[in-house]
């Protein structure tokens, strides 16, 4: 017979005096005392209603597996140019954004079993934190700051201090639970490096063409024209450096390869692409869709039907992929026609242009994957030759 607990006028067992334990397993002959509460009480049932509670019965062995189970310990880390701010256990600490500051906050995170480090993506910032704790073998995960704000706000907090940040990055994991960030190769980092500096130039030598025209004089216009000569000298030192790069590694250099020979898809297209997105070959076609920012919002409600639009992802691939598309629909065999066929259909260009940026990025992943079965295949005949 299971053990249960009447509530009734003359005893009444409030929600807040439950005691947890009992709901696994540890059943006892007769309840605890509990406090009466007032009648009318919004922690209690009135007066007159009964309400029967049930203690659920588990066997030993769960009991056993679930105390055994190791809690994960969140700790928020809200970073800042100089400083760390580190929020473990309702405490508060503070480290420099430096190397000596992230020995002592390892140091400090090592005293706790079964720590998972949270923090934000800030632009550059949180490199130095993340490379020390994969060093010191601590899972760490950086998320999406827009997510972790909107979570904040969803809870009605609007302040916003280096404090408050590191409480909430702490509450953020433990309601969540986010997957820890794997390290990235040494490789990666450079290409990753290599190619914002060669968009940087590139960007730079755009806007300082666009301003040719309006030069008068005589030596603006020489010093002009020597600034386009620097520029061009380090857009090529740049791609040379990336292509003694791919050299040393020869599965990147393959991956490279894979996506040049797509039509409409050129080196640096793919030398942006496979930096910004690496996850290219392991996911599905929604998923790399959705990662670019390629997906299409729904915008429903009641009667209304919005236009869909796209946003959010990652930028910088919708950037190199948006010249591989504009030629990819005036020379590819496939996704001429289809920029045509939605043309024809009286879609914008634009849009029909964006589902060419989409279409094109999901035979990049699916001509990845193909690459990728293909050298699990020969591995496996070359490891079966005697």
């Amino acid at each position: 017979m299971r053990p249960t607990l009447l509530c009734n006028a003359e005893s009444v067992a409030c929600a807040g005096s439950f005691d947890p334990r009992m709901a696994f397993g540890q059943s006892v002959a007769q309840p605890e005392p509990r406090t009466p509460c007032a009648p009318n009480s919004n922690r209690c049932q009135s007066l007159g209603y009964h309400r029967q509670l049930v203690y659920v019965r588990m066997s030993p062995n769960t009991i056993t597996t679930m105390q055994t189970i190791p809690v994960t310990v969140y700790a928020g880390v809200d970073v800042a140019k100089a400083t760390l701010q580190l929020h473990l256990q309702g405490r508060q600490a503070e480290f420099s954004n430096q190397a000596a500051g992230l020995v002592q906050l390892c140091q400090q995170l090592k005293t706790i079993p079964h720590i998972h480090v949270v923090c934000e993506a800030t632009g550059g910032y949180e490199r130095l934190l993340v490379q020390a704790m994969h060093q010191a073998q601590i899972p760490v995960s950086v998320t999406n700051p827009a997510q972790v704000r909107a979570a904040a706000q969803a809870q009605g907090q609007r302040a916003k201090t280096d404090r408050i940040d590191a409480a909430l990055l702490t509450d953020y994991g433990q309601r969540y639970q986010p997957k820890p960030t794997s390290p990235t190769p040494a490789s990666q980092d450079q290409l990753v490096a290599l190619t914002q500096w060669l968009m940087q130039l590139v960007q730079a030598q755009a806007l300082a063409k666009t301003q040719a025209e309006h030069h008068q004089a005589a030596f603006v216009c020489g010093r002009h024209t020597k600034l386009m000569a620097h520029y061009q000298s380090q857009i090529v030192a740049v791609e040379k450096q990336i292509r003694a790069l791919l050299a040393q590694d020869a599965q990147l250099q393959q991956r490279v390869d894979c996506l040049d020979e797509i039509k409409g898809v050129g080196a640096r297209t793919a030398w942006l692409v496979l930096a910004h997105m690496p996850e290219l070959g392991q996911i599905n076609r929604q998923q790399v869709a959705a990662l670019a920012g390629l997906a299409p919002w729904t915008r429903q409600s009641g009667t209304m039907k919005g236009m869909r639009c796209i946003g959010g992802g990652r930028p910088e691939v919708r950037l190199a992929l948006y010249m591989a598309a504009l030629s990819a629909a005036r020379c590819n065999s496939v996704l001429k026609p289809f920029y045509q066929r939605l043309r024809a259909k009286e879609k914008p260009a634009k849009v029909a242009l964006t589902a060419v940026m989409r279409r094109l990025l999901v035979y990049m992943n699916h001509q990845l994957k193909a690459l990728q079965a293909t050298q699990t295949d020969t591995k496996l005949q070359n490891a079966k030759i005697p």
